[in-house]
């Protein structure tokens, strides 16, 4: 017989001990133990005759193996779209999108003769309905099932065969054979380890939605992010309709690449062109703005990034950041002050992106300085004028990846003048419409910025 025992598991890392500590000693959460009871079973045998190996040459990949969800900036984030028997892990704040993403992909999938199972212990079915008619999503493909129970759950799959599966959210899924809560690390754990079969054995592309701890990380123990093969994260302002889909793993493409969508009453819809949208509401001859490419994997993106420079009012300025790294914008400031001579002790300093987008590509370096100078002057920047370059601790501007990208994207939205690293220009094709400028340091940049 199976001998029952208990363990206390920590629910923020999945941390496991015999007896309850107050405070756990890998991610240092204070009373995060839960106790669990689990049985301690012999290990089963499995046939070896049933293990087959194959040689990896003489494995075939068709196109097919990739299912295309018509939403092509979901596509871009997945590498091409939905590979066969994945299992992807979708994580977002509370009300970001995410089941409103997945019921549009479904509608999109079953659409297109793929049989969808969508479950969702969050939900009962006419509150879906309701969704689905607000977003106007109508097939006769889609299959929805409101269940928490994983063994109910692997019957319906069996009995369905759906070629897609949604679970929404695996938070909600509780094993009956654990003791502990839906929602505790093992029951989590267990529940992503069943489903990861089941999309294995029966080739089924699978989407999970995870909730996401006040921190911003997903709930539960860090393996879930181990055992799954893409992961999913969707972030946004609730005071934004802008939404910014990336990709943290994904083992059949790139991480670079993000998507961009925007929340309507007919639910997300797909952003074609970013840069035109981000730089759309740009105010014009006013000091502390400048426009900077920036990239996200192969898409180029023309982003607005103002600072506001201020006296300070105590004995300490204060530095702030949105959207841009903190520890950039201060090592900035700091070449300000050393090889142009800004006396900013006396200042306040305030960066950000508008539109709630985030980045930490040091290409944006030099629009940091322009910006944090024009309005330490209080001198405008050509609005037709863009600037691009890494900038190093002794106040050299360093080369940049991508730059014709970069360029022609900002040629495209109108823009007459260029700024970049002297380093890049070597490599550089002539760009028709636009005058590009080479600078080896910050006091180059900042006698066109300021004073062009």
């Amino acid at each position: 017989m199976a001998k029952t025992k208990t363990k206390f598991i920590c629910q923020n890392c999945g941390y496991e001990t015999y007896k309850w500590l107050g405070k756990c000693p890998s991610c240092n959460e204070w009373n995060s133990f839960a106790e669990e009871i689990y049985e301690k079973r012999k290990g089963i045998k499995k046939d070896l005759r049933d293990i087959s190996v194959e040689n990896l040459i003489d494995v075939k990949i068709d196109q097919e193996d990739r299912i295309k969800t018509s939403i092509e900036e979901m596509d871009r984030v997945l590498g091409g779209g939905v590979v066969k028997g994945s299992l992807i892990l979708v994580g977002g704040d509370p009300g970001i999108g995410k089941s409103t993403l997945l019921i549009q992909i479904a509608n999109n999938l079953s659409v297109r003769e793929l049989k969808v199972l969508y479950v969702s212990g969050e939900e009962s079915v006419k509150q879906i309905k309701i969704r689905a008619e607000r977003l106007n999503l109508k097939s006769n493909k889609l299959y929805i099932l409101s269940e928490t129970n994983l063994d109910i759950i692997k019957d319906t799959i069996e009995k369905i065969s759906p070629d897609i599966l949604i679970i929404d959210s695996i938070q909600t899924v509780y094993n009956p054979d654990i003791t502990s809560a839906p929602g505790s690390v093992s029951q989590v754990r267990e529940g992503t380890h069943i489903l990861m079969n089941i999309a294995k054995r029966k080739n089924i592309a699978t989407f999970i939605v995870g909730h996401v701890t006040k921190d911003g990380s997903i709930a539960g123990p860090r393996v879930l992010e181990h055992m799954v093969d893409t992961v999913l994260y969707f972030e946004g302002e609730a005071y934004h309709s802008y939404r910014i889909l990336r990709a943290i793993k994904n083992r059949f493409g790139s991480t670079n690449e993000i998507g961009m969508f925007e929340m309507r009453d007919v639910g997300l819809v797909e952003v074609e062109n970013p840069s035109e949208v981000l730089i759309s509401e740009r105010p014009k001859n006013t000091s502390g703005t400048i426009v900077v490419p920036t990239l996200e994997g192969t898409r180029p993106m023309l982003v607005e990034l103002q600072s506001l420079v201020s006296p300070t009012m105590f004995g300490m300025p204060r530095r702030a950041a949105m959207g841009i790294d903190y520890n950039r914008v201060t090592l900035m400031i700091a070449v300000l002050e050393k090889k142009i001579g800004y006396n900013m002790e006396n200042y306040d300093v305030y960066a950000n992106i508008v539109g709630g987008l985030k980045t930490k590509e040091p290409a944006i370096d030099l629009g940091i300085i322009s910006s944090i100078a024009s309005s330490y002057r209080d001198l405008p920047i050509n609005s037709k004028l863009t600037v691009m370059g890494e900038v190093g601790l002794t106040g050299e501007v360093r080369r940049v990846s991508f730059i014709e990208k970069r360029i022609r994207e900002a040629e495209k939205l109108g823009f007459n003048i260029a700024i970049i690293p002297k380093a890049n220009m070597k490599d550089l094709n002539k760009i028709d419409g636009i005058n590009i400028i080479g600078v080896n340091n910050v006091l180059e940049t900042l006698d066109i910025v300021l004073e062009g």
